[in-house]
């Protein structure tokens, strides 16, 4: 039996991390016991848990999701943890010793935020020398700049982040972020924090077309080391006008145009610090994740193209930034540029719009690798200029995004699909940069609400993502609360200050699927405010005479049935007024239910009612007497079945199936019905059509990206033509995330491991897989809150099937097989139990079974029940 995943908040090991509340979570494996008998939860002042500020003693109650502890936390300070769990075979495991450090919480800051000539646009170091007076036994560096900062002791890099203090709206508030710099500061040394432009101080968002920052154009510092000395005396040395200001050899960054250097330039004359105004913003402990590098890449090809270019193909699409050795001339050159596709065989990034992805450098004639510091790229191919003699090796991409931990694994029998599987958790990767954005490489590279939602599931899948959504939410409300809670389509929002269904619902939707997928009410507590004021907004913008409908929608984003078609064609045919109204409906749902977890009964009663309400509004308005929808799409017919809302589902489902015939069995829907598409059609007996949408290899569809050499999943389903020609420049990025949520319909129905919404946390799962001979076999591991369940299927052939399913510590899952034959059914609950309408109750443990197959429908290759 061994604890692991030990978690405060969410977060393993936090320091300086905002803390308005602690509750710990943990998982087992390897247990030979069934279920927790207790747990036990110790906090101690001390690493060797001696000086104990709180035991809960042997809690038969224990949750493993969520377990609050209410603690005095005091500013600038460790804290140790650790939990013990027994299981019902007698087992004993403790965890390892965990700690959390506080920050400065509501302490007063001593340093000042200090500024140096904005006008300058050579990067500024603002340098403090460190003298130690005594013996140094802890160093703590509390520190933020603005736009971003990076922090050195003499030439050392302090930490491995990139992109601090991150992105958040910083008129409402500001993150500052705790470093250990114990052994960097225990001698003499120069404490140096360069500063950038970042998303604070250079041209952002929509109306960025100078680069003027959006909330401020000055760069900002304020810093505090807190030294404590061996013999428990300490000294406080913050940010003043003692600090002096060298000025980089860096004279341009931003995010989106990259960054230019020379190495030529002379050395100015140091500059005193200067005080300044503060930000806007509350000053506060971070929530954002590290962003650091994770994966790195060699050059897979160098390639001469014909229009004599020199291009890297890096052979996957990433964000990040990369490590250029440069060995030129004094004076030379040297000029980089990325780009996501090839286009005739040469370099191509029109599709960025007006960023302009790049990284110019003069040199001085010193050998040495080239890091950018202050932007970062999203891209597959690399040109480079200025270097005739260049080699693969001289090259390195450096991956980076959010520090989120891999919960969810799947592979098939599919080349193609595995490659499918491989894009969408790229696209995730590649997108989670502090903020959930959609697309990390054009000029845009903002929280748009609506792709985040959309898909929150198949990122809950696959990784663990509680603390990452936690901020980002956090910053949503944040804005809402300025906005007479609209949720703005971007957040943080850098000047878009309108509102949409469905993007906006994201306020409601994605902390309900956090609960759903963590089992914590924590995220309810925190965003019920944000979600019942969305709900609100609403219900006051629709007055009397449906004014909701009749403000813009972006409704079915993207799809393919407007009648009006063309290559820069963006509306669906779905009417949006309908999918306002639903999403209307759903959202006020939602806040019933968390009003319900949360005890809110008043709430909970006032907002069941508005949500039950809307319902009929919607079915008054848009279905006839006998239960037909009025509007004829994919989306519509959709949404029909997933909230019941015709009273004749056969006939939504006939409905549903002619459409599909009329298209020749291909896809029509955005970004509305995309997301529901394949959980509907295998949720309503229709998983042969599902199968046949996720393996089709022609446009539009998932695999045609896939066959067109795609390494991550396109924003339209025809960003590429068939001759791997771009459709349109204006919005076509091959780097959006929100098609990929047809991993969740992976995971849930092919795989087969399906999390309920009655068992928060997936203390319970249902094993429900559906089988396919173009596949041959599935398997899937998910790391949930409440541990491990996998599960793999095979077909030998076409009569008999294996299927392992693993069920871990403290949980229980249902099995629902397809297709076992009635001679099969003894041989079967021999392994499994006896069955219980249609399904095997499974404990902790390890299942295997084998059986013959009835039902195998030709016409399809597909299983069906």
């Amino acid at each position: 039996m061994k604890i692991y995943h030990a978690q405060v908040n969410h977060l393993e090991n936090p320091m300086g991390f905002r803390m308005e509340r602690t509750v710990f979570s943990w998982k087992v494996k390897d247990a030979e016991g069934k279920k927790q008998s207790y747990a036990r939860i110790r906090v101690a002042s001390d690493a060797a848990m001696e000086h104990l500020l709180f035991d809960s003693g042997e809690d038969d109650k224990a949750s493993s999701l969520f377990y609050p502890v209410k603690l005095d936390l005091e500013p600038r300070t460790r804290y140790y943890w650790n939990v013990e769990a027994g299981s019902d075979a007698g087992e004993t495991a403790v965890s390892e010793v965990q700690f959390f450090e506080t920050g400065k919480r509501n302490e007063a800051w001593t340093g000042k935020w200090i500024s140096c000539d904005s006008k300058e646009n050579r990067h500024p170091y603002f340098e403090k020398e460190i003298v130690p007076a005594k013996e140094v036994a802890k160093a703590r560096l509390y520190v933020c700049g603005l736009g971003l900062y990076e922090v050195y002791v003499d030439e050392k890099r302090v930490g491995d982040e990139y992109l601090t203090p991150y992105s958040n709206d910083y008129n409402e508030w500001v993150q500052y972020q705790t470093y250990d710099v114990t052994e960097e500061v225990s001698k003499q040394g120069m404490l140096r924090v360069l500063l950038g432009n970042g998303w604070y101080k250079a041209r952002f968002g929509f109306s960025a077309f100078e680069d003027k920052g959006f909330y401020g154009n000055e760069w900002k510092l304020i810093a505090e080391l807190h030294l404590t000395y061996a013999d428990g005396s300490e000294e406080v040395i913050g940010t003043d006008e003692s600090w002096q200001v060298r000025r980089s050899k860096i004279a341009f960054s931003n995010l989106y145009d990259g960054e230019h250097r020379d190495d030529t330039l002379s050395e100015l004359p140091l500059e005193k610090a200067v005080f300044c105004e503060a930000p806007k913003g509350e000053l506060t402990e971070r929530m954002s994740l590290p962003v650091t590098i994770h994966e790195t890449f060699e050059p897979k090809e160098l390639l001469h193209t014909p229009a004599g270019e020199l291009v890297f193909d890096m052979g996957q699409e990433f964000t990040g930034i990369f490590k250029l050795h440069v060995n030129v001339p004094a004076g030379t050159k040297v000029h980089v540029q990325t780009g996501e596709i090839l286009q005739r065989g040469n370099f191509y990034n029109d599709n960025l719009r007006s960023a302009k992805s790049e990284y110019i450098y003069i040199s001085d004639g010193t050998e040495m690798d080239l890091v950018p510091h202050f932007t970062f790229y999203g891209y597959r191919y690399v040109k480079i200029e200025g270097i005739p003699d260049l080699k693969k090796e001289d090259f390195t991409g450096l991956s980076y995004y959010s520090n989120i931990t891999a919960t969810g694994w799947m592979k098939t029998g599919s080349d193609l699909v595995n490659q499918l599987i491989s894009n969408v958790r790229w696209g995730l990767k590649c997108n989670f940069v502090d903020v959930p954005t959609d697309c990390p490489q054009r000029d845009e590279r903002m929280g748009w609400t609506g792709d985040a939602q959309v898909f929150s599931p198949t990122a809950m899948y696959l990784e663990d993502t509680y603390a990452f959504y936690a901020k980002y939410l956090y910053d949503m409300a944040k804005e809402q609360s300025v906005l007479g809670g609209k949720v703005p389509h971007v957040v943080p929002s850098c000047g878009v200050e309108d509102a949409a269904c469905v993007w906006g619902d994201a306020a409601c939707i994605i902390p309900w699927n956090l609960y759903l997928f963590y089992g914590d009410k924590s995220i309810l507590e925190d965003q019920f405010v944000s979600m019942k004021s969305w709900v609100d907004y609403i219900t006051k913008v629709d007055g009397d005479n449906h004014g909701w409908r009749y403000i813009f929608h972006f409704g079915d984003w993207l799809a393919l049935d407007n009648p009006v078609q063309g290559a820069e064609q963006v509306m669906g045919a779905t009417d949006e007024e309908f999918i306002a109204n639903l999403y209307y409906a759903i959202s006020a749902g939602i806040v019933a239910k968390a009003a319900g977890v949360l005890g809110y009964r008043e709430e909970q009663e006032k907002y069941q009612k508005l949500s039950e309400e809307q319902f009929a509004v919607v079915q008054e308005e848009y279905y006839s007497a006998t239960g037909r929808c009025c509007i004829k799409t994919q989306t519509a017919l959709l949404l029909t079945l997933k909230y019941h809302l015709s009273k004749n589902e056969e006939l939504t489902k006939r409905q549903l199936l002619k459409l599909f015939e009329q298209s020749n069995h291909k896809l029509k829907t955005g970004f509305v019905g995309t997301p529901l598409l394949n959980n509907v059609l295998t949720d309503n007996g229709m998983n042969d059509l599902a199968y046949e949408l996720l393996l089709n290899e022609e446009f539009p569809g998932w695999l045609y990206e896939v066959k067109l050499g795609a390494t991550t999943v396109w924003e339209r389903w025809n960003s590429l033509l068939a001759d791997g020609t771009i459709s349109g420049i204006s919005m076509n990025s091959m780097n959006h995330y929100a098609y990929g949520s047809i991993q969740e319909w992976m995971f849930r129905h092919v795989a087969g491991i399906n999390t309920m919404e009655s068992h928060p946390g997936a203390r319970n799962v249902q094993f429900a897989p559906t089988l396919n001979w173009d596949l041959r076999y599935a398997e899937a591991k998910y790391d949930s809150a409440s541990g491990m369940y996998s599960i793999r299927w095979e077909l030998s052939d076409k009569e008999h099937v294996t299927i392992t399913m693993d069920v871990p510590f403290d949980c229980t899952a249902e099995a629902v097989l397809p297709m076992v034959a009635k001679s099969e059914k003894e041989a079967v609950a021999e392994v499994l139990g006896s069955e219980e309408n249609g399904r095997y109750l499974l404990e902790p443990g390890h299942y295997e079974v084998s059986y013959q197959l009835s039902g195998w429908k030709e016409k399809t290759a597909v299983c069906v029940e």
